[in-house]
């Protein structure tokens, strides 16, 4: 072992530069791991995959002619407002639970300790955590696209927009999902991790635009949702993308949702990432 990595070991992620390498491999390692397991056990990747599904094809065809859109057209409308919407609660939900559950199951199984065991940088095994959820969301959200185009929505902006709205919903996703590293970090159970995701991805989803425009709530809810992370994702995503619903609020994070979006996303990775690590520390002494 050499003396810069007995240094990375002690002082957790205040890497040197020769052991910045080694790091980035464990992360690596960790990631591929992560990613057989979900390609042994591909039914929890269809599985996530059937809700959304079912989903967007009740909003579609049994919902979307009972809601309206303030200065839009009918249920062809509808279906494109509501497609980005589906977009990022998909990912949200996936993500923090995928996080929070196999996070929870490897400190149940004894996993943890034996990664802790090994010459390897604390936070590999929490960034390769996240990193797997990245490339399910990525795989995800190319199924929730072709079903997307199926039941109407189209991209108006080009390909280059579309591709930097596909990145700040992916954005989020990797924000949200170390908030489910932390709380995978922080229950005894797998059972209690995915209950406990439920406590704030709901207000979260559902108190956004992802399916009515924010106007027609009560200014305190309104306030709220305008400045829901969720909420910056899905109006960015619909401005790039050119879907309806541009500016269905009149707050200030509508007319700047990138920079909010991208915002929220890097506070949140930074603040559950500084959080969970710590957490992984003081469980481990």
């Amino acid at each position: 072992m050499t003396v810069a990595w007995a240094v990375q070991v002690r002082d957790g992620d205040a890497l040197r530069p020769a052991s910045a390498a080694k790091a980035i491999h464990d992360v690596v390692v960790i990631t591929r791991r992560n990613v057989i397991r979900m390609i042994r056990i591909p039914e929890v990747l269809v599985l996530s995959l059937v809700q959304p599904i079912v989903f967007v094809l009740l909003f579609a065809y049994l919902f979307a002619g009972s809601f309206a859109l303030p200065g839009a057209g009918g249920p062809e409308a509808y279906r494109e407002y509501m497609m980005p919407g589906f977009f990022a609660q998909t990912i949200a939900f996936a993500t923090a639970s995928n996080s929070s559950v196999g996070m929870a199951n490897d400190l149940k199984s004894g996993m943890v300790d034996r990664f802790r065991s090994l010459p390897m940088a604390r936070g590999a095994l929490l960034t390769g955590r996240a990193m797997a959820d990245l490339v399910q969301n990525a795989a995800v959200m190319v199924v929730m696209v072709g079903c997307a185009l199926v039941v109407g929505w189209r991209i108006h902006h080009g390909f280059l927009r579309a591709g930097a709205a596909f990145g700040l919903l992916l954005l989020l996703g990797y924000a949200l999902s170390w908030v489910g590293v932390l709380i995978g970090l922080s229950v005894r159970a797998p059972e209690a991790a995915a209950t406990g995701n439920f406590l704030w991805l709901f207000p979260l989803t559902f108190l956004s635009n992802a399916f009515v425009a924010p106007t027609a709530l009560p200014a305190p809810l309104r306030i709220a949702a305008e400045w829901n992370p969720i909420t910056a994702t899905i109006q960015a995503a619909r401005d790039l993308f050119g879907n309806p619903g541009l500016h269905a609020t009149t707050g200030w994070p509508a007319h700047h949702a990138t920079v909010v979006s991208v915002g929220w996303s890097v506070v949140i990775a930074l603040v559950c990432r500084a959080l969970a690590v710590r957490r992984y520390r003081s469980s481990a002494a």
